[in-house]
């Protein structure tokens, strides 16, 4: 598995783009932004096809230390959900299925 960076996304589609990479850089980072923006607030983003991101409140919980067995308290806390959309899905199982060739 390798990993992509944001810096190697924005050299992609601004040369398939024939964009400044200032330009698409300046737009991907707004898109993020308000991504990051909604769900702080409390909002679902659904992406037709990609999949839907939702802010959940995960409960308070007891946990237990590994190294001193000691029991501890786990607040809760906002958390991010993704849900695979049905393109994303298709385009899954297809690498799936070509790499256990």
């Amino acid at each position: 598995m390798q990993t992509i960076t944001k810096k190697e996304l924005i050299d992609r589609i601004a040369e398939k783009s024939s964009h400044k990479r200032v330009v698409v850089k300046r737009i991907i980072q707004s898109f993020l932004d308000e991504i990051v923006d909604e769900l702080g607030n409390g909002n679902r983003l659904e992406f037709r096809d990609f999949g839907v991101f939702e802010s959940k409140l995960r409960a308070a919980r007891s946990a237990q230390n590994p190294k001193t067995l000691e029991r501890v308290s786990v607040p809760s806390k906002r958390t991010v959900k993704f849900k695979v959309g049905r393109l994303m899905k298709l385009r899954l199982a297809q690498s799936t299925e070509s790499k256990a060739r």
